[in-house]
């Protein structure tokens, strides 16, 4: 689904999750926080071949989640810890907006528990007689 109107950091956001989103992914970021690893030696964590291993690294480097850096002819991964914060950021930011309806939704909840009393249930299901009435 594209959302028109959306500005960089929308955009931004969207490829942190993007990236966040595949299991492969997020366990590369998981073996890079503990460290700097370079692409060969991610390559031979995983079952799949090194160009698959080094598009999965070039997704999370676009969504800024690693950096790269060559030594000699190894390119290192290391993971950006300011683009950790940005994505702990958005979804604090997310969970704050639902909390807010959810209490919204509560407030509207218990006021028309508070309301008067009219028998319960709808207006056409107190005024049914029933077969014999």
């Amino acid at each position: 689904m594209v959302v028109y109107g959306m500005d960089e950091a929308d955009r931004a956001v969207d490829r942190l999750f993007q990236a966040l989103a595949d299991a492969t992914r997020r366990d590369m970021l998981r073996r890079c926080v503990r460290g700097e690893l370079s692409v060969s030696r991610l390559a031979a964590a995983y079952p799949m071949s090194f160009a698959a291993v080094q598009k999965h690294v070039t997704v999370l480097e676009r969504a800024g989640l690693v950096t790269k850096e060559r030594r000699g002819r190894e390119q290192l991964v290391r993971t950006d810890p300011d683009a950790v914060a940005r994505a702990r950021q958005a979804l604090d930011a997310l969970e704050s907006a639902w909390r807010a309806r959810v209490d919204r939704m509560s407030g509207l909840l218990a006021e028309d528990d508070d309301g008067p009393d009219t028998g319960g249930g709808p207006a056409h299901a107190r005024d049914w007689k029933g077969p014999d009435g």
